[in-house]
């Protein structure tokens, strides 16, 4: 049965933040805010931890669109292939914020994701998301929490998420109530940006 530990976003506690960190890297999957909804994400060096994900979404790992969950800019050069000047002003001067952007992929990608030719880069505007990445040392694996509501399509109360989640996951953030809005997903890989979906970022930002 999965952890479940309140975490206030103005100022994560350390020591929580560390058993957050210490769960990741032992092949754990974690339940956690970010500045939209709420993600389900383990470490992007952990086989087994991103084997249980796609199982749990019911895809094959190397078929998977997950977004990697980034503190800074600087994790960037090691995932995607060096990208033109127009390109780092859009990243640098929306993110953080609730985009993810999708970028071609370098041949340093870990070996699941090797095939793809593109990934699809996430910093949230959320300082639990920020300094749990930033104390694992690397970036998350990341793909949002949905719900079965006809109505909601992403899950916003995290007692509501524990109760669903408790036996599939190993820790549960409370980070606060959800945005039911997903993140507006741009396309950088090509000559023209093209927004694929709308959702909390705004889409006129070039």
């Amino acid at each position: 049965m999965a952890e479940f530990i309140k975490i206030y976003e103005d100022k994560p506690s350390e020591a929580a933040i560390k058993k957050v960190v210490d769960v990741l890297k032992n092949g754990g999957l974690v339940i956690y805010p970010t500045d939209t909804v709420y993600g389900l994400g383990c470490d992007i060096t952990n086989t087994k931890a991103l084997e249980r994900i796609a199982k749990i979404k019911g895809i094959k790992l190397e078929k998977a669109n997950f977004s990697f969950v980034c503190s800074d800019l600087s994790n960037l050069s090691d995932y995607v292939r060096q990208i033109d000047t127009s390109t780092f002003k859009i990243l640098k001067r929306t993110l953080p914020g609730p985009y993810t952007f999708i970028l071609p992929g370098n041949n340093d990608l870990p070996k699941e994701f090797r095939k793809k030719k593109t990934v699809g880069i996430r910093i949230p505007d959320n300082n639990i998301a920020l300094e749990i990445v930033k104390q694992l040392g690397n970036p998350i694996v990341s793909t949002s929490i949905h719900d079965d509501d006809e109505v909601l399509e992403y899950s916003t109360d995290p007692e509501l998420i524990f109760e669903k989640w408790q036996y599939l996951v190993d820790l549960v953030i409370d980070g606060g109530y959800g945005d039911n809005v997903g993140s507006t997903i741009i396309d950088l890989s090509g000559y023209e940006p093209v927004v694929l979906r709308e959702g909390k970022g705004d889409p006129d930002i070039f």
